[in-house]
């Protein structure tokens, strides 16, 4: 009964805020939202397959790229926004397939070196704009609908996180999801027991591929610009962050972990905008709060926030009221 209840609130409160918010919470609001949609991707590969991927920021800017590349050469953006998903996929298809023969740090590092070498193609090649990037990008449109304010992003944004834990749930209750399980646990076991360990990873890599993407799309009709810039290597790592700090394996330990970190960026940010600072105070505070904070929860919250929060809750026993002697 708790939890109809509280998936009531919690989509009551997510429908009600961007009413309510100006547009530089709006702002927050939604870039929240698309980190929490990258960070269940994270949250299935890492928790539930055991891969582990510093690049997610490159299928993001894939799905940013695509969709803005297509809208700005006349196709309509709702396609563009359906095509941004589909290009990190298949692109993450692509790239696994060599690169998940690797396991741990190896694979860990393979990916970013793939978000480095996408950013250097990206700022040389002419059909992204280079180092300017991509400006102009049409707003989103879809019938007669046009997402003309920060509010209607916003509700794009949360309907699409509301879509990616969907699918996320309906892969972890099914027999692949027990499959994926087994594989985090031991790949020579589950592959003993007649799990196809390669498809089963190479799978799991492209739909949290995609859920970046979608969220990439969304931020490209929402900005308007999309740049190298835009997706710096400290984002993937910020992706692995929000990951662990809310609960790896959980959906909304995702939630959570962006939620977190979004704020405690935007805290850094604005500290790092205090007259005095260096103009490299937001990259190096950043850095360091990010590695404080995952020593801090790997030495007191090692599976993350939600679940800490969730085991005290349940260790709460209600008050024995009967009389004494009955």
């Amino acid at each position: 009964m708790i939890r109809p209840v509280a998936g009531l609130l919690v989509a009551a409160v997510t429908l009600a805020l961007p009413a309510v918010l100006d547009d530089s919470a709006l702002a927050v609001y939604i870039l929240l939202g698309l980190a929490a949609m990258v960070t269940v991707g994270v949250s299935l590969l890492m928790g539930y397959a055991g891969q582990v991927s510093l690049g997610q920021g490159a299928f993001y800017a894939i799905g940013a790229y695509t969709a803005a590349l297509l809208s700005l050469h006349g196709v309509p953006p709702l396609a563009g926004l359906v095509a941004a998903p589909v290009a990190a996929a298949v692109s993450a298809l692509l790239i696994g397939v060599p690169l998940l023969r690797l396991r741990g740090h190896h694979l860990a590092f393979a990916t970013l070196a793939v978000q480095l070498i996408l950013l250097s193609l990206a700022g040389q090649l002419e059909i992204t704009g280079g180092d300017i990037g991509l400006q102009a990008i049409p707003q989103f449109a879809a019938g007669s609908f046009e997402a003309g304010s920060a509010a209607a992003y916003a509700y794009m944004t949360w309907a699409g996180l509301a879509l990616v834990m969907l699918v996320t749930r309906n892969v972890i209750d099914s027999r692949p999801g027990r499959a994926l399980r087994a594989l985090a646990t031991s790949e020579t076991a589950a592959a003993s027991s007649g799990i196809p360990v390669g498809r089963y990873k190479l799978v799991v890599f492209a739909l949290s591929a995609a859920f970046a993407g979608l969220a990439g799309g969304i931020y490209c009709f929402y900005t308007g610009y999309v740049a190298p810039g835009s997706f710096p290597v400290l984002i993937s790592i910020q992706y692995i962050v929000m990951a662990v700090v809310g609960g790896l394996g959980t959906i909304w330990g995702a939630v959570v972990g962006a939620a977190a970190i979004t704020l405690l960026v935007q805290g850094l940010n604005s500290l790092a905008a205090v007259p005095g600072m260096p103009s490299y105070a937001a990259g190096v505070l950043s850095y360091a709060v990010y590695a404080l904070v995952l020593i801090l929860v790997v030495l007191f919250l090692p599976r993350g926030l939600l679940p800490a929060l969730s085991r005290k809750a349940a260790a709460v026993k209600p008050l024995d009221v009967r009389k004494p002697g009955r």
